[in-house]
């Protein structure tokens, strides 16, 4: 073994012993902080509230030491508050804090997920060396193969043979065969397989999502420093915002899956084969928690595809929102302001003393300004403005009406029911009103009209009766509608009511000026 060879080897793991995954792991108190984090984040909750996350890692904490852990040197645990712990998981890369619907969350970030799976696979079933899983890894290198051959005439001569080899299937069934029955072992071993390759997909789908966070950041970096034309920034990053998918390998890679699982059938018909899977007699060999885990395949791959639909379009909406807005000179002063506070800190920290009392700023300094400007640059002077045009009454008066497509005509209505109830149509009961509404002249016979009566009788005092009413309303431009309502009676209405036709309780909004 070369030394140079022992050297290369020994720096290629010091820089994997440095992704935040396996520092995660090596960490004194990575036994907690793995359980806290599985316990927190589920597929069904991938994003917790900052306030219920320190508050779960708070009582996490006082059951484990009440239950006696964290005294011994062998079952450590970490000192400090939730809060500071949640602060130290979110710098060491394990967290990432993010503001979801006005409410400030916490979620798992690629490195987190990847350790939760290793420590899982670890901890839990023994990975296997199965059928399944080797038929697997044959099926993925023979479609590699068959993806990477050109040749026509092999292509063609091997989707003949599968033809034939179904086609000999289906006669064999057609002939009254019976289907092979697998035993329980291998059904359990390629829920195995499938459990295994499942696991995967987290990670992956988080990492997408934070190399298009990653990005965006670079891209509003890159538009801050304003180191090229205008022009040319907003075409190439405008672009790169519509492609926002492509731009990254990891993005590459999850437009290849979509063409896969992004079609909302392919879903559909996932969920139906787990339910069958799950309907077979051997799911019940497996543990609860592996039942529950192939239950929610495709509930992980949904939620792990809207995870990073969802940062490409904020990433896309944050791109186009700097390109539209940018403005250099403004960036530029900001970045002048803030570097001169961070100069007054310099400045001001190392005098200062811990308790030392700071004198607020009470107001911002004014600008001097000695003469505002008072004119416009426009020598004209200013003209009055273009006097109105003559109305002549005889040519611009419209001929119609008006009034006729106003509101009810409340005097008129009052005084036509006065005088339907007084020539002997109401009585003791009160005055059916759409036999007053039909007796009425056409100029108070329009649909408005009935509505007015009907306010009117309500005023008066009404009852309702068990039949539908039919009337025929005329508009004024003679036009019929046919309306159907309850039928109603309305008290009689006194003659010295009728005669006056003005009652102040019964007045209506027409009537109002």
């Amino acid at each position: 073994m070369g030394t140079r060879g022992v050297e290369g080897a020994y720096q290629g793991a010091l820089r994997a012993f440095q992704n935040p995954m396996l520092d995660l792991l090596h960490r004194t108190y990575a036994p907690f902080v793995v359980t806290v984090l599985a316990m927190m984040f589920t597929p069904e909750r991938p994003a917790v509230a900052v306030a219920d996350a320190h508050a779960e890692v708070a009582d996490a904490l006082e059951q484990l030491r009440a239950a006696g852990y964290g005294d011994e040197g062998d079952q450590p645990l970490p000192a400090g508050n939730a809060r500071d712990l949640c602060r130290q998981w979110v710098h060491a890369g394990w967290l990432v804090r993010q503001v979801s619907d006005d409410v400030e969350v916490y979620r798992l970030s690629a490195h987190g997920v990847g350790a939760l799976e290793v420590a899982g696979r670890v901890g839990g079933a023994r990975t296997r060396v199965s059928e399944s899983r080797v038929r697997t890894l044959l099926e993925a290198v023979e479609r590699l193969a068959q993806d990477a051959d050109p040749d026509v005439m092999a292509r063609m001569a091997r989707l003949q043979t599968e033809i034939d080899q179904r086609r000999r299937e289906l006669e064999r069934l057609e002939r009254g065969g019976v289907i092979d029955t697998v035993d329980d072992d291998q059904l359990l071993e390629a829920a195995e397989n499938v459990l295994h390759l499942a696991r995967e997909l987290p990670a992956d789908f988080a990492r997408v999502a934070e190399s298009i966070k990653a990005m965006q950041r670079d891209v509003v970096a890159d538009l801050r420093q304003d180191a090229r034309p205008t022009g040319e920034v907003l075409r190439e990053y405008l672009e790169r915002g519509r492609q926002i998918m492509d731009t990254t390998p990891e993005g590459r890679a999850f437009a290849g899956a979509m063409r896969l699982i992004g079609d909302p059938a392919q879903i559909d018909d996932l969920w139906n084969l787990l339910r069958t899977v799950l309907r077979h007699g051997f799911t019940e060999l497996m543990p609860e928690p592996q039942r529950r885990e192939l239950a929610e395949v495709a509930r992980r791959i949904e939620q792990g595809v809207k995870e990073v639909l969802a940062a490409q379009r904020q990433a896309s909406h944050v791109i186009t929102t700097q390109v539209r807005d940018h403005d250099p000179m403004r960036d530029r002063q900001v970045d002048e302001l803030l570097r001169d506070v961070m100069s007054g800190f310099h400045t001001w920290v190392p005098r200062s003393r811990r308790g030392a009392v700071v004198a607020p700023l009470r107001r911002l300094p004014v600008a001097d300004v000695r003469q505002l400007r008072q004119t416009l640059s426009d020598l004209r002077p200013p003209q009055p403005p273009t006097p109105l045009r003559e109305w002549d009454e005889v040519e611009d008066v419209p001929d119609a009406d008006t009034r006729a497509w106003g509101g009810p005509q409340y005097a008129e209505l009052r005084a036509h029911l006065a005088a339907f109830a007084g020539a002997g149509a109401g009585d003791a009961d009160g005055v059916d009103v759409a036999a007053a509404f039909r007796a009425a002249a056409e100029r108070i016979r329009r649909p408005v009209d009935l509505l007015g009566l009907l306010e009117i009788a309500h005023g008066l005092g009404m009852t309702d009766t068990a039949e539908v009413a039919v009337v025929d309303a005329v508009r004024p431009d003679q036009t019929r509608r046919r309306l159907a309502f309850g039928g109603v009676l309305a008290a009689n209405p006194a003659p010295s009511a009728a005669a006056d036709g003005s009652g102040a309780d019964d007045e209506g909004p027409g009537e109002r000026r």
